[in-house]
């Protein structure tokens, strides 16, 4: 009999521990937990604030040993005697051609002068160049009719623009801001063009699917997508205007419209005047730089440490 009941208490279904059921689920949602926050942990880019002395040393002290160095063979230059000095002034000279323009009141007026024409039409190519861009990247018809053309505008010299321009619209502003349109826009444009053409088809799927479809899927889908080649073709864009600026200001020397960079260098070469010369070629470089660092590199920056690109500053 004792058997019998042995093998029957044995036969009955054992209950589970309630306690080593918890165990295991807490376990379990402990993992899950781990695995979900080191997932977290790859997908998010650790910004961290950059010490100033790291900047310093990273970003401002090699283009200031850069700018000390090129003085330096300058003078060099100068002192060696390679050539007159009517030819090749010293830096001390151009010095002096600031400190006059200073003293006149006027260098921030030149330098402006050029500034706010050079963005004023940056800006206008870039309301034609954006949907023009946009056009011809997303229909087939309109890009094998105007792609070719755009290329070939690109790589016209913005020069050629300046005498017809004369001649169309005279000298005046008009004349000044049609020269850029007609050197950044094809730019602005063949950029666009080009970061559409890099978009992922599996994005454009994805957005149909989702019903971003027509202009939705346009400012939703492409244009977020494309945006790295986008703002490459904003900073070319940038840089044919400021050239295609320099050229018509050179060219079209009037005192109706102004005295800016160019003009600035064109007086300078017909006075003989190098010193003037090389400082009108030092603040257009200047400009030229500063709107660089000031405005595209940060949006650049801005865009790859948004897709988790670039990490550090």
């Amino acid at each position: 009999m004792a058997s019998t009941d042995t093998s029957a208490k044995d036969a009955q279904p054992q209950e589970p521990d309630p306690r080593s059921g918890s165990a295991s689920t807490a376990g379990s949602a402990h993992d899950l937990a781990g695995l979900e926050a080191g997932l977290d942990a790859l997908d998010t880019v650790q910004a961290q604030r950059t010490p100033l002395r790291q900047v310093l040393l990273k970003k401002v002290l090699p283009p200031v040993v850069a700018v000390a160095l090129v003085l330096v063979v300058w003078q060099v230059l100068v002192w060696a005697e390679v050539t007159d000095e009517g030819s090749l002034p010293a830096p001390s000279a151009v010095w002096d051609s600031v400190s006059d323009l200073w003293l006149q009141g006027t260098l921030l007026e030149i330098v402006w002068t050029s500034i706010s024409r050079g963005l004023l039409g940056f800006l206008l190519a870039l309301a034609i160049g954006t949907p023009l861009g946009l056009l011809v990247a997303r229909v087939t018809f309109v890009r094998a009719a105007i792609g070719p053309i755009l290329s070939g505008l690109q790589s016209l010299p913005s020069v050629a623009w300046v005498p017809p321009a004369v001649i169309w619209l005279g000298l005046n502003n008009q004349m000044m801001y049609a020269v850029i349109l007609l050197g950044a826009v094809p730019s602005i444009a063949n950029g666009l063009v080009s970061g559409v053409d890099q978009v992922p088809p599996l994005f454009l799927r994805a957005g149909r699917t989702m019903g971003a479809t027509g202009l939705k899927g346009t400012w939703h889908i492409v244009m977020p997508a494309a945006l790295p080649g986008y703002v490459a073709g904003l900073k070319q864009g940038w840089a044919f205007s400021w050239r295609s600026l320099m050229a018509a200001e050179i060219i079209a020397s009037s005192p109706d419209l102004g005295l800016g960079l160019g003009q600035l260098l064109e007086n300078g070469r017909n006075n003989s005047d190098m010193p003037g010369v090389f400082l009108a070629i030092l603040l257009i470089l200047t400009v030229g730089i500063a709107i660089d660092l000031l405005i595209f590199s940060p949006l650049e920056r801005a865009v790859l440490r948004g897709r988790g690109l670039l990490v550090k500053n």
